[in-house]
């Protein structure tokens, strides 16, 4: 299993690279620059919540670049699988709506909405050309790494991934009941999303309800879909669902769905909690509950997605 083949060397390169601007940046705000910060932008708060969030985001960020070498190198298949999966899942949940999202902004502005991109999950408080070095870097680095996981896990787990749906043994009835109470429990963040893209304002502060775009319309969409994804992964793997379909089909789903509802949900979470802390206006009842629901239904299709693993690795006499 070549893992220091040119082809990797260089994906890993582009994911190392792409890396570089936003580290750059907050770097940059974390030693007192203003860079690409307006003059009257609430960001020129040094507060302990924004160093914080600075520095979170500079360490999450930095484990793209210890990913792209673990995926790359001889040594990294020797790490345990939930060492690389979970940092993994939190990348790809964490990158996946701003793949999706930041494009979607684009066209919809390019079509003629007259609302610029707007950062992820936030009040556009940062030059437009932040944006754009910002999350070009962001679709680059998760089309370069999520390359190299492909690779990596097909050499790794390839046994586990073979076969359709179909051929799935009958997963019983603690796998399907926990697969239904999980894709009930995803129309609540869905719905709410999806009420908020169609521009209401129920549920939600009196200051993102006034401040909202467009483009913050687009990634509620998006957040409504992928939390709809997740639970349509996890009841295709467990009722064998679409039985002609590839098995890494319904898997991807989940992996993908799972991880961006989580993830995002605890990172808006956070990101209201810090509002709070600079303009006292916290976070609603409806937006603790969507988020929190959020993060409660992504870690339940890990924890499936973890037994099916196990068994999957039982029914074909490996380890994975």
């Amino acid at each position: 299993m070549p893992l220091t083949t040119p082809r990797r060397a260089a994906l890993r390169t582009v994911a190392v690279t792409a890396c570089l601007p936003y580290l750059c940046l907050k770097a940059a705000w974390i030693g007192g620059s203003h860079l690409g910060i307006p003059e009257h932008s609430g960001l020129r708060d040094h507060s302990s919540g924004m160093a914080a969030a600075n520095i979170a985001s500079i360490l999450l960020d930095s484990c793209v670049i210890a990913l792209a070498l673990l995926l790359t190198r001889p040594w990294g298949l020797r790490v345990k699988t939930w060492l690389l999966a979970l940092p993994m899942w939190v990348a790809t949940g964490l990158l996946a709506p701003v793949m999706t999202g930041y494009p979607l902004q684009l066209l919809l502005h390019a079509c003629g909405s007259a609302a610029g991109p707007a950062a992820p999950g936030s009040a556009p408080f940062l030059d437009t050309w932040v944006f754009a070095v910002v999350y070009a870097g962001f679709i680059v680095q998760g089309l370069a790494l999520g390359t190299l996981f492909t690779l990596y896990a097909r050499d790794r787990w390839g046994h586990l991934l073979r076969g359709r749906t179909g051929e799935l043994p009958s997963s019983g009835a603690a796998p399907r009941t926990a697969a239904v109470v999980t894709a009930v429990l995803s129309l609540l963040p869905a719905a709410a999303h999806l009420v908020w893209a169609t521009g209401s304002g129920r549920g939600l502060t009196p200051a993102l309800a006034a401040g909202r775009t467009t483009d913050d319309y687009a990634l509620e969409a998006v957040f409504a879909v992928f939390a709809l994804v997740g639970a349509a992964g996890a009841l295709m793997t467990a009722f064998g669902l679409g039985r002609s379909l590839p098995l890494r089909l319904p898997l991807a789903l989940a992996w993908l769905g799972s991880g961006a509802t989580a993830c995002w949900g605890g990172w808006l979470w956070l990101s209201a909690l810090l509002v709070a802390d600079r303009t006292a206006d916290g976070p609603t009842a409806t937006m603790g509950l969507t988020y929190a629901v959020q993060m409660v239904t992504g870690t339940l299709i890990v924890v499936m997605g973890i037994r099916f693993f196990a068994e999957r690795a039982h029914q074909v006499g490996r380890t994975p």
